[in-house]
């Protein structure tokens, strides 16, 4: 990742420059003026107008001493449509270019402070990369960006701007890192362990094992667990950034938001087996745990001033002589019983319990649950929006808006009854799953059971927590969908 730098705008001497430009804007005149003229010309013969997402790169470009590489362009759109969001993958779309340049230089024409700060924060997010379990690769196929030095006028504003960003950055990192680790190496006891270093940042973290969740009476996720060698756990996060005030626990202090993450860190499907092409994407079923993992980290980083509680239920779900088989019964945290069909649908059994407990410890304002739960919601929706079901309409169109406005969209999806009565079962009170038709709406409403009436909102992520493509502010892989648009809502409606 490279260090990030804010000054007063000055010709670089050395490195890559980066120019920021309006649509129908000249060039950044110094640097024009110093290349005599050859900036704007290579511009206009490229047919660069400055358009959102387009780009240009001048090679060697004619400049005093010769030491600036390359000039890199990239439009921002029309003047004065520019948002934080656009300013971020304006950021993201220039460091994608600068993977070979050790230090570059970005100077951006009439942007605001927090303008340029988001666009450094778009160039953080795109240069991420994973390469933990990388031994054998070439220098010459590693990127090189180390250092970039953001132009701009107002140099303390910029970098005031910047920390509460790079918080959340780090939140994105660390739920990235969580998914793209290999299941070998991150079973549930791991993942807990990791949730441990938040205490760092000022999280109270407590780990529940086996014998905690059975007095518990956590019949569904111990059921779903049973069948690995990997016991499985139940994280608490409490992050205390209002109630601190008034006190832990005084009259006062506001009740929690609470979010609920599925962590499956690694789905066979247990008995009900998954075909094996696609199964080693199976590693990236506890996205919603490291989402919510991620929030956390960015809530406490940037010391957002709301109190939180995430929680995430981790277990590995595999076959074996002591699996979940079909047709077993088991009893939940709430005391209802579920017949379960298929144990490929899991982590609706995982949430059950969880959100059970939330709702019961915590009395929160209202939970959110994230799961990369059904591939229906994938057939529904593809890969550019997840789904989003709610009891509550005013926490839905938040949650929405705030998703408009850090590009991790989300599209509202029906509560019914009648999808409900897919859900009944012979001999319990409810089966886990309803057949085929409305797969992603059944196991929404599966979830709302256990909700007991408390505001909430479950974020169906299947199709959008990794990605096989690059995106401005997004490498190929993991995604983090979930952390920006998460913190955003609290920013936007729930800090005191």
């Amino acid at each position: 990742m490279p260090d990030f730098a804010f000054a007063k705008p000055a010709l670089p001497k050395a490195g890559a420059l980066v120019l920021l430009i309006a649509e129908g804007e000249a060039p950044w005149a110094a640097a024009d003026s110093a290349s005599g003229g050859g900036i704007a010309r290579a511009l206009k013969a490229a047919e660069f107008t400055g358009k959102k997402g387009q780009s240009c790169t001048i090679l060697a470009p004619a400049m005093p001493g010769g030491t600036v590489s390359r000039v890199v362009a990239v439009g921002l759109g029309k003047t004065g449509e520019l948002t934080r969001l656009g300013a971020e993958e304006a950021g993201g779309t220039a460091a994608a270019l600068l993977a070979r340049e050790p230090h570059a230089t970005v100077a951006a024409q009439g942007l605001t402070p927090g303008l340029a700060a988001a666009a450094a924060t778009g160039m953080a997010l795109r240069a991420w990369r994973f390469d933990r379990y990388r031994t054998t690769e070439k220098d010459s196929e590693k990127p090189r960006l180390a250092k970039v030095t953001m132009l701009t006028e107002d140099v303390a504003a910029a970098r005031a701007a910047h920390t509460p960003m790079a918080a959340v950055a780090d939140g994105v990192f660390l739920t990235r890192e969580l998914v793209a680790e290999p299941p070998n190496v991150l079973n549930p006891a791991e993942l807990a362990e990791r949730c441990r270093r938040l205490e760092a940042l000022g999280v109270k973290v407590e780990i529940f094992g086996p014998k905690e969740l059975k007095k518990l009476g956590f019949g569904a996720l111990l059921g779903v667990a049973q069948g690995s060698a990997n016991e499985p756990r139940m994280v608490v996060m409490h992050w205390n950034g209002a109630g601190a005030r008034a006190g832990r626990g005084h009259k006062d202090a506001p009740a929690p938001l609470a979010f609920i993450g599925k962590g499956v860190t690694f789905d066979s499907g247990g008995i009900s087996i998954k075909p094996a092409a696609g199964m080693e994407d199976m590693k990236w079923d506890m996205g919603g745990a490291g989402t919510v993992v991620g929030l956390m980290a960015a809530l406490a980083g940037r010391r957002a001033k709301v109190d939180a509680v995430g929680l995430v239920g981790l277990v590995e779900n595999m076959p074996s002589g002591t699996a979940q088989r079909p047709s077993d019964v088991v009893r939940t945290a709430s005391g209802q019983t579920v017949e379960v069909i298929n144990t490929d649908a899991e982590g609706r059994l995982v949430l059950a319990d969880v959100i059970w407990y939330c709702q019961n410890r915590f009395a929160p304002r209202f939970m959110i649950d994230l799961a990369t739960l059904t591939g229906a919601i994938i057939v529904a929706l593809g890969h550019d929006y997840a789904g989003i079901f709610s009891n509550d309409d005013t926490l839905a169109k938040q949650i929405q808006d705030a998703g408009e406005a850090t590009g991790e969209k989300l599209w509202r999806m029906p509560l019914a009854e009648t999808y409900d009565k897919q859900l009944k079962s012979d001999i319990a009170d409810m089966k886990n799953v309803g057949g085929r038709p409305g797969g992603a709406i059944t196991a929404a409403q599966f979830i709302q059971r256990f909700v007991n009436g408390k505001t909430w909102a479950h974020l169906d992520i299947a199709g959008t927590a990794w990605s096989s493509k690059d995106a401005p502010c997004v490498p190929k892989g993991a995604t983090a969908f979930g952390v920006r648009l998460l913190d955003r809502l609290v920013a936007d409606h729930y800090e005191k």
